[in-house]
């Protein structure tokens, strides 16, 4: 991918056009259907096959890191921007969206509280700041006035192979005057190196799948935005790609059954593994992984989280 800047043009194109979206899991899903995969699980199993047992079969809970929390910041005050006028929608309103939106999180997600050493306000002053300093990233690179999002946070689903349920939320949709549609992710880390860019663009060209099978059109542009450095990477998808793309898919969760089956989740060591929460359990680290679940893997409708992943979570 390369990075492109925002053209006028581009950011004029999208409109409030409603985008259609499926029911959510288990909201009548055809009966055919046996499992549900999200963007993040496949790629946990794609990076490690152990990591997706533990976070989608044991379940086991994951302490947010102040990283995941800033992302999951900046994705709700650039949410909640959208909501005000377009001529409203300044630096200064998105600042003044970001401890309203952290009282908020903390409301809904009591252990964010934690994040902070004694409810330390030197501590959670600068993180403010920090998501702060992030927002103006997000202005260098867009206009928010000379947008109309046609959604976001949208919750998009498709069937394929006739038994898997693919899903995911979408951080932003913009559709064009002539129905050319924009897949927008908000990126809060670094600009992109080799492995996380592969798992952005894996997530996106997740989306794509999702919105070619359920509208038959296939999005005219990928696009990430890479706040901390004001960057923006653009990726062109085709039909051809995507349907490649969908067998990918088909693939991996047939590799995960086939691990349930076998209850054999290896471990895969790189570089990533210095942000994993699970060292103590992985043999990898000399940790021993906990009992396989007698019980099952619980309902496959149903991801490792109610949501598919929540906004920066994957940051």
């Amino acid at each position: 991918m390369t990075a492109e800047p925002v053209t006028t043009q581009q950011e004029t194109a999208a409109t409030r056009t409603p985008a259609t979206v499926q029911p959510p899991v288990g909201a009548g899903a055809p009966p055919t259907v046996r499992a549900s995969l999200s963007p993040s699980r496949a790629a946990d199993f794609k990076t490690c096959p152990l990591l997706y047992r533990f976070r989608s079969i044991d379940r086991l809970p994951e302490r947010p890191s102040v990283e995941q929390a800033r992302g999951t910041l900046v994705h709700a005050v650039l949410e909640r921007l959208f909501d005000l006028p377009a001529v409203g929608r300044t630096p200064a309103a998105a600042g003044d969206l970001v401890a309203p939106q952290w009282d908020r999180l903390v409301t809904e997600q009591p252990e964010l509280a934690g994040l902070f050493a004694d409810d330390d306000p030197a501590a959670r002053a600068e993180f403010l700041r920090s998501a702060a300093g992030l927002l103006e990233g997000y202005f260098t690179v867009e206009d928010p006035r000379r947008l109309e999002p046609a959604e976001r946070e949208a919750l998009i689903s498709a069937v394929v192979d006739e038994e898997l349920l693919i899903r995911g939320y979408l951080d932003r949709l913009d559709v064009a005057p002539d129905g050319a549609l924009r897949v927008v992710d908000y990126k809060t880390g670094g600009a992109p190196r080799e492995a996380f860019e592969a798992r952005a663009l894996f997530q996106l060209k997740f989306y794509a799948l999702v919105l070619w099978r359920t509208r038959g059109v296939v999005p005219r542009v990928l696009r990430l935005l890479y706040l901390r450095d004001a960057e923006v990477c653009d990726y062109t998808p085709d039909a051809e790609e995507l349907a490649r793309f969908e067998r990918t898919v088909v693939a991996l969760w047939r590799a995960i059954e086939q691990a349930t089956e076998r209850r054999d989740f290896r471990p895969r060591p790189s570089r990533l593994c210095d942000w994993c929460s699970h060292q103590a359990r992985c043999p990898t680290f000399g940790g021993t992984p906990p009992p396989f679940p007698e019980a099952g893997v619980g309902d496959p409708l149903r991801d490792a989280r109610s949501r598919p992943a929540p906004p920066g979570a994957d940051e």
